[in-house]
């Protein structure tokens, strides 16, 4: 069965958390009815007019690209501009076309894990990593007999739907205590996740309550003026922070008391393996020269070619890469202590300077090339994801190459 647009995007965001863009990007839906049926996608780097051209001519009914169309404002898209006549192109022939840019960079895996992959790097982690989405961690106390009412109420509302990685900053969260999943070392599932790999998932104690209810109260157990003493389940979940109102209400509307106690606590924000950027180690160290050749061997190959700085016989053993324009990371990168550095658009003030520095070397790529490689990714998770909702698509990946340099003199 073929999906709507809005069930390819739904699976694409989930991939690619608009929220995980930076701010000044635009990624999202551009052109397409959310409700239109798709039976055809088309994988590329650039929504150029020649990929343009090649999405409507072989009916493809949704083109998906790393690189907007409209990064910045306009007002106008008149047909009597490039830009203007793709979208008039694009809206006339109902050829939806989705950008996954930043948020696909941030994503893991995004685009910095499929250049990692292509090269070989193995034990990857983020080279600028995001922090984990805020959570939080609800402390309540329950009569033991309502335990499992509350917990099926707090689970609906969004607590306790952990991912390994979380699973593992809860362990360590303010609140003394820890939830009920397995902890996991390696919290490789914390970004590619949808709704964690636990629900329900709690911590509970038994222990006893004390309180005295006084004059207007309306007290479910015990009687005003008299102390009452009650078998009470400390229970203990963690939520994401946007769910707080929600979870907190549903709390309030199931628990059986007239006022429940509880806690809701800020957990620290640890860094995720969400972030821009990869650092990577090979399969063994090779020369830089030799490093290189793999490089111009395992990328599309350009007019631009493979640019290298530094001592063609050094060693390279840990490597840094970032798919697209990388020399704005140079401090980072640094701070990494990597033997290269890969990566696109490289100018020559910073390249120099880093070499001043003694910084790792340097291999500059095309900056098409370098996320190349995602488009891979990009189609095989779509396809996966798609085929857990019962549905299916035929995709293709553009070989287009859409570097702007056409000839090296």
């Amino acid at each position: 069965m073929n999906p709507r647009l809005a069930d390819v995007i739904a699976v694409l965001d989930r991939l690619y958390d608009p929220s995980w863009a930076e701010s000044w990007d635009a990624v999202g839906l551009v052109t397409g009815d959310p409700d239109q049926p798709v039976r055809r996608i088309l994988f590329a780097v650039d929504p150029m007019r020649e990929v343009v051209d090649e999405a409507i001519a072989g009916d493809f009914d949704l083109l998906v690209t790393h690189h907007p169309l409209l990064l910045r404002g306009v007002n106008s898209v008149a047909a009597t501009t490039p830009k203007g006549r793709v979208i008039h192109d694009l809206i006339r022939t109902t050829t939806a076309l989705h950008v996954c840019h930043t948020n696909a960079d941030n994503a893991n895996p995004g685009v910095s894990d499929a250049l990692a992959a292509a090269l070989g790097l193995r034990a990857t982690r983020p080279l600028n990593p995001m922090p984990e989405d805020p959570l939080d961690k609800l402390v309540v106390f329950v009569p033991t007999e309502n335990v499992e009412q509350v917990l099926d109420a707090l689970a609906a509302a969004g607590a306790g739907q952990l991912s390994t990685q979380h699973a593992v900053s809860a362990s360590h969260g303010v609140g003394g205590g820890r939830d009920g999943s397995p902890a996991s070392s390696g919290g490789a599932s914390a970004s590619t996740s949808a709704g964690g790999s636990y629900d329900r998932a709690a911590f509970t104690s038994v222990g006893e309550e004390t309180f005295r209810p006084l004059d207007g109260a309306s007290p479910v157990i015990g009687r005003v003026g008299q102390v009452s003493r009650v078998a009470a389940t400390r229970v203990e979940m963690i939520l994401p922070r946007h769910k707080r109102r929600t979870v907190v209400a549903a709390l309030k509307a199931v628990h059986p008391y007239e006022e429940p106690a509880y806690d809701v606590y800020e957990l620290a924000e640890l860094p995720s393996n969400r972030g821009g950027g990869r650092v990577g180690v090979l399969a063994e160290p090779l020369p830089l020269k030799q490093f290189a050749q793999v490089v111009a061997d395992s990328l599309p190959r350009t007019q631009h070619g493979v640019r290298v700085a530094g001592d063609l016989e050094r060693m390279i053993s840990t490597v840094a890469v970032v798919g697209g324009a990388g020399d704005s990371e140079f401090g980072k990168v640094r701070s990494a202590g990597v033997d290269a550095y890969v990566t696109a658009d490289l100018r020559h003030h910073p390249a120099t300077e880093a070499q001043a520095y003694g910084d790792p070397a340097l291999v500059d790529v095309a900056h098409w090339a370098s996320e190349w490689p995602w488009l891979r990714d990009a189609d095989r998770l779509l396809r996966e994801g798609l085929a857990a909702r019962g549905s299916t698509v035929e995709t293709h990946i553009s070989t287009l190459c859409t570097d702007a340099w056409t000839l090296r003199l």
